[in-house]
């Protein structure tokens, strides 16, 4: 059950309507709102609204958040009896009539000062998501050797699982523009800390532009997060969008949200899938010969386009397409295809009597063709354009 204890209905909504999760704060809550409060009035150009989730909490943290709504403007709360981060999330972001939503952690952590760069291109339009980064160029950190061995490793998977961009997806620093949330929360299955992962995720995979701000960031000794559980978590969670993706899950019908696509992106993306291309075909190229008297030409031929299936894949994604995750589906596809047809070439090579150079011949002939149906499968998905820009209104 949701309760929100208000002092009455506000005119106009806000622009920016900032989420804050708690979870048994009751020490630093007050503390907290307070200081976001007074940036916001003195320093924020938007008009804003503060909302504080408690999810669950067992402590007095309901009555802090109670008391901050009765003695700040713009203050709202909601209670509600589970807990879950992403639970408190998807509940007050689908509640907010604002423009943007945003949600940052209660110690602040991350300097204020980023938060009119983490907002504003979404209030003009150029981008749909953005979010804080510890791991960007520019960033300040202070933070524990564990903790930040752990963040840099949980990253270095999802960069080398889905090929993506985006360089810290759990600093709890995001914000998001509500036409985008509103499509993209019913699509998010986790309610706990991978909902924000699970989100970058989806919104990359649905080519929505995501804005990157370095910030300025000072780890909370006090933190209620177990380390442990939470990165066993995360990675079930990574699994599972990697099974999701894998099998073509993850389309989002994001409407009027969508940004509609350029009608030709061909001089963009040539070069890196060329550079891809001749290096993939050195390299299988020289496995084959290397491999073609010990393994047969066939068995050497398999051996070859399978060690370079997966890098291919991978640097097309990261690379050609930028921040599309790999279709593995149309990916393995063309690589069977390949298989299947320069297998053949080979076989027909053998039968006539061929030697080295045919076999490179046919080889050079059936790559060429697999080539081509890469170029058209990589075509399918062209580089999206802005959108039309939002005037925001004057601040509170």
């Amino acid at each position: 059950m949701v309760h929100r204890p208000l002092d009455g209905p506000e005119a106009i909504a806000p622009t920016v309507d900032i989420v804050i999760p708690v979870f048994n704060e009751e020490a630093g809550l007050e503390r907290s709102v307070r200081r976001l409060h007074e940036y916001l009035s003195d320093s924020f150009p938007f008009t804003w609204r503060i909302t504080i989730v408690d999810n669950g909490s067992t402590d007095g943290t309901w009555f802090a958040a109670v008391r901050s709504t009765r003695e700040l403007e713009h203050v709202f709360a909601i209670h509600l009896d589970e807990k879950g981060r992403g639970r408190a999330l998807r509940t007050a972001w689908r509640a907010s009539d604002a423009a943007v939503v945003a949600y940052m952690d209660v110690d602040l952590s991350t300097d204020l000062d980023a938060l009119l760069p983490l907002v504003a291109p979404l209030v003009s339009g150029h981008s749909d998501v953005a979010i804080g980064s510890r791991l960007a160029p520019g960033a300040s950190v202070a933070r524990h050797p564990k903790r930040e061995v752990i963040s840099r490793t949980y990253n270095v998977i999802l960069r080398t699982a889905f090929a993506t961009r985006v360089r810290d997806a759990q600093c709890g620093f995001k914000a998001l523009r509500s036409d985008v949330a509103r499509s993209l929360l019913p699509a998010i299955e986790d309610n706990s800390w991978f909902f924000d992962t699970e989100l970058l995720l989806l919104a990359e995979h649905n080519r929505l532009r995501i804005h990157e701000v370095a910030v300025d960031w000072i780890d909370d000794t006090d933190t209620r997060v177990r380390i442990a559980r939470t990165a066993i978590d995360d990675l079930k969670g990574t699994a599972r969008m990697v099974r999701r993706f894998a099998t073509g899950g993850g389309r989002i019908d994001l409407g009027s949200s969508a940004r509609p696509p350029l009608e030709d992106d061909f001089g963009r993306w040539i070069v890196p899938f060329a550079s891809i291309g001749a290096f993939s075909t050195a390299a299988s190229l020289g496995l084959f010969l290397s491999t073609r008297h010990r393994l047969g030409p066939i068995g050497a031929n398999a051996f070859a386009l399978s060690a370079t299936f997966v890098g291919n894949t991978w640097a097309n994604a990261r690379f050609t397409t930028r921040a599309r995750q790999p279709d593995w589906t149309g990916a393995f596809a063309i690589y069977a295809g390949a298989i299947t047809t320069t297998s053949l070439a080979l076989a027909a090579v053998d039968a006539l009597g061929g030697g080295e150079v045919a076999q490179v011949t046919a080889l050079a002939t059936t790559w060429s063709a697999a080539t081509l149906a890469r170029v058209l499968f990589v075509r399918r998905a062209p580089v999206p354009r802005a959108r039309a820009a939002v005037a925001p209104e004057p601040a509170p």
